[in-house]
């Protein structure tokens, strides 16, 4: 087997520089650990960015994925399909929603989304008088993140995305996140639907408040817009509930999911009420590869696993175990501003840049990743056990400590 600087040598050569990787490389997980090519162990609280929800290589998901690749790995959507119908059952009986699409990653999930409200606003406009324009502006937050196509890449709302990529996409404009007012004032006749993170995970894990969501969907409904929520990374019992839109009181029109739904194979969801989802009719939209029965059962084996382990009660306990000694922490170093999340998808801002935490907690065999410059993301599996949660604190702590001595 190859070490760790033969594979970094060979992946600079061949393999696009599109990240900006750890000296490291991974080729072994199980549970909540992981291993490196030169055989060293890490706690990962990164989990394939809320992907490895129930850890590395859960043994009923494996196993649901070895049996369904000796049956029927592909087959296309031109014919129903066992297992997506199943998945798409369990998702429709334990939400508010009424209809699947299944596609590849959240990307796709929240293109078609984008392409679902447009479409519905286009048939919901017909016999408007002539020479209005048609609705098909979508209103995103700053800080947000949707996905790297380009459509959803412009949905994205920072800036530093976009560079490089114009002529971008029209039809998208921005509002801050957690400004119900602001929001107001960017709504115009072209507008036809609000997408918005519960959670904005890439943004630095800011928590939108009660009041803004329930505000957001007030306006949705007095302005006829769709309510798109993105919950990419948060679905899927990432906070504690099957779906982030159950803390808040809130029911979208449209979500989407993907990351924990296959524990780590490509798939992602689009879920919209009967109302909505009707807009789209057989050649509107479509994906060779979305739901297929290989990624679907590892999806249905994810959310039965999930409920025969009572993984979402383990979250919602430790989760509150986490946050009791992260608010400890940051009584105790100045360098933290400030502890935020729900369930266990955690931030941490710091008063400094965060990258050096990051290689700190590696070097100490902890594995997390900073988002926004400064906020230290812990996302371990939903089944992380009391133990491995306080290992990962306690080197949390050290890596945190060390920055405060030296700045």
């Amino acid at each position: 087997m190859n070490n760790t600087e033969q594979l970094i040598k060979e992946g600079q050569q061949y393999v696009m520089n599109t990240y900006g990787r750890l000296p490291m490389a991974l080729v072994k997980g199980q549970g909540s650990n992981v291993w490196d090519a030169d055989g060293k162990e890490y706690l990962d609280f990164v989990g394939g960015l809320a992907v490895t929800s129930l850890g590395h290589c859960h043994p009923k998901v494996a196993a649901a994925i070895a049996e369904q690749a000796n049956t029927l790995i592909h087959c296309s959507n031109l014919y129903w399909i066992e297992p997506q119908i199943k998945l798409a059952k369990w998702l429709v009986e334990h939400s508010c929603m009424d209809k699947v699409f299944f596609a590849n990653s959240g990307a796709e999930a929240n293109e078609g989304a984008i392409k679902l409200a447009r479409k519905y606003a286009f048939i919901n406009s017909i016999g408007n008088s002539i020479g209005e324009s048609p609705k098909y502006e979508i209103i995103t937050m700053t800080k947000s993140f949707h996905g790297r196509t380009l459509a959803t890449l412009t949905a994205t709302g920072q800036e530093k995305f976009h560079q490089g990529y114009s002529p971008l996409p029209a039809g998208f404009k921005y509002s801050p996140f957690n400004e119900l007012e602001a929001l107001k004032e960017a709504i115009t006749p072209q507008t036809c639907a609000v997408m918005v993170e519960p959670i904005q995970g890439e943004g630095g894990v800011n928590v939108a408040t009660e009041d803004f969501l329930k505000g957001v969907r007030q306006l949705c409904d007095e302005k006829g817009l769709l309510l798109i929520f993105d919950e990419v990374q948060v679905g899927i019992g990432r906070t504690g509930t099957w779906f982030a839109y159950e803390h808040f009181g809130v029911e979208p029109d449209i979500m989407t999911l993907a990351k924990a739904l296959g524990s780590g194979v490509p798939i992602g969801a689009l879920l919209a009420k009967d109302r909505v989802a009707a807009a789209f009719q057989p050649g509107d939209h479509a994906s060779t590869f979305g739901g297929n029965p290989l990624v679907c059962s590892a999806g249905l084996a994810t959310v039965q696993a999930m409920t025969e382990e009572k993984a979402l009660e383990n979250a919602v306990a430790l989760s509150q175990q986490a946050f009791n000694r992260l608010e400890e922490l940051k009584a105790k170093y100045s360098v933290i501003r400030q502890v935020r999340g729900k369930g266990l998808m955690i931030g941490i801002e710091l008063a400094e840049p965060g990258q050096e935490v990051v290689v700190g907690c590696q070097r100490r065999g902890l594995l997390v990743n900073c988002a926004a410059g400064n906020v230290i993301r812990l996302l371990p599996p939903l089944n992380v056990s009391e133990k491995e949660l306080g290992q990962a604190l306690d080197i949390l702590e050290q890596a945190i400590a060390e920055m405060e001595q030296q700045s």
